[in-house]
């Protein structure tokens, strides 16, 4: 049973993490939302510089706090003025309703002018005509090279309706990308195909920009559980997947998460090596390291030191990745950085586990792993009986502070920086740790208060 400690909401700024970028450089791209959220963002991120580089309805000026319209590049000097004013709307002169891009040389004016004043960013790089889903058109999306994130936006709300283009911004395209028929529902690995093809939702987005999935309109728990089935399909493709129901302002996040199992020591005190001590009929590695892939940690990876052959025996068959920390001897702390080290750039947290409580549950890690999903909290930990116990999850935010300590210290010594949050957790066994025989057979006769 868990009970929430912090239940305040997640803002869309700290969940496409750009709370500590200085300059963010963001576009939007696709439907179903997409520039209610990029008004949102701006509305958070603000002052603020907002445009887009293909067009946007005229009644969406309304959003913004000022207008500016840019006939020519020196225009872009009326900005001097009110740089700090809010959310600035900057685009070409109104035409038919429309309110058009900036030629190629405004915009790159209006780049240099926000670098200038330290402002963000934010450009609608397509249009969808309001319709829930789209698929991109030949001459889209026009995405510039500055853009450090692309935040690709998809209505839930289609799901289940009839793919036409009365729900479908040009259908006729997403129907072929999604391999599906006309006239059918759209279904879930339509939209899933859709969003990872290099023509749909990943289309002329630059190399080195971050790919993020907003995945709009979670508005029932029906649309809540499949917004989570997608957000698995995206991740290889995507840094991150975020899940969100604007009229209720929730918001979750769906990165990897990865365990690191430090499994280095040399377990001197208890007189033999704790890793392969027997857990009801297998080594103590083995039973922590099945949990974690039950708990659908990926990637798991093993840090060895004193009993590395024996370790990776007993780990042979398993889907882990293991490395050998030939300074174990300088103390956890090398072998926290040596995990650290190993995991993909998309990780979004990492749970560390101990070699010596493979009591603990594929149960408690998935706990940890929603409630970073909901709040990105930096370092989260279950709280038994007024103590805090352990696996304790770490965000990335923590991990070039966990990469500079030293000695035989573990993640409370970042502590005084990133103040642990904490979920209540009934299971005292996950109070005991084995350090003396007595422990291993308290353990092992389930015996743990």
């Amino acid at each position: 049973m868990v009970n929430l400690i912090n239940k305040k909401k997640l803002s869309l700024v700290k969940a496409l993490r750009l709370d500590h970028i200085p300059l963010p450089r963001v576009a939007f791209v696709g439907a179903g939302g997409k520039t209610t959220a990029l008004f949102q963002l701006a509305r958070e991120l603000s002052p603020c510089i907002v445009t887009t580089t293909t067009h946007l309805g005229a009644w969406q000026a309304k959003e913004a706090d000022q207008h500016i319209i840019i006939r020519k590049a020196e225009d872009v000097n009326q900005l001097e003025k009110i740089a700090f004013s809010r959310i600035i709307l900057v685009t070409g002169e109104e035409k038919e309703n429309r309110l058009p891009a900036l030629s190629d040389e405004s915009l790159k004016w209006l780049e240099q002018f926000s670098n200038y004043h330290s402002l963000p960013l934010l450009i609608e790089a397509d249009g969808s005509r309001q319709k829930a889903l789209k698929a991109p058109k030949e001459n889209e999306p026009v995405i510039p090279d500055f853009i450090e994130r692309v935040i690709v936006v998809a209505g839930l709300s289609g799901m289940g309706k009839i793919s036409s283009e009365e729900t479908i911004y040009n259908a006729e395209s997403f129907i072929k990308l999604g391999k599906m028929k006309e006239g059918k529902k759209i279904r879930t690995e339509n939209l899933t195909k859709v969003l990872l093809h290099k023509n749909g939702g990943l289309k002329n987005i630059p190399t080195k920009a971050r790919r993020i999935a907003l995945l709009t309109q979670a508005n029932t728990p029906e649309l809540e559980s499949i917004s989570g089935k997608i957000a698995k399909q995206l991740i290889p493709k995507f840094d991150s997947v975020i899940t969100t129901n604007f009229s209720t302002s929730n918001i979750q996040t769906f990165q990897p998460a990865a365990a690191i199992i430090l499994a280095a020591g040399a377990s001197s005190r208890f007189g033999q090596p704790k890793q392969l001590l027997d857990y009801h009929g297998k080594p103590f590695i083995r039973a922590v390291a099945e949990k974690a892939l039950q708990a659908e940690l990926s990637p798991v990876i093993v840090v060895t030191g004193a009993e590395d052959t024996e370790i990776r025996e007993a780990l042979k068959d398993l889907p882990i990745e293991i490395v050998h920390n030939s300074n174990w001897k300088e103390g956890q702390s090398s072998s926290i950085q040596m995990g650290i080290k190993k995991l993909p750039t998309n990780t979004g947290a990492a749970i560390f586990l101990l070699t010596d409580q493979p009591q603990v549950t594929p149960t408690i890690m998935r706990a940890l792993v929603e409630e970073h999903q909901r709040t990105l909290k930096a370092v989260i930990a279950p709280m038994v009986e007024d103590r805090r116990a352990n696996p304790v999850l770490f965000d990335r935010a923590t991990f070039p502070a966990l990469l500079e300590l030293k000695g035989d210290i573990g993640g409370r010594g970042i502590f005084s920086k990133f103040s642990p949050s904490y979920i209540l957790w009934l299971d005292s066994s996950l109070l005991l740790d084995v350090d003396t025989d007595k422990d291993y057979q308290k353990l092992i006769n389930g015996k743990h208060a």
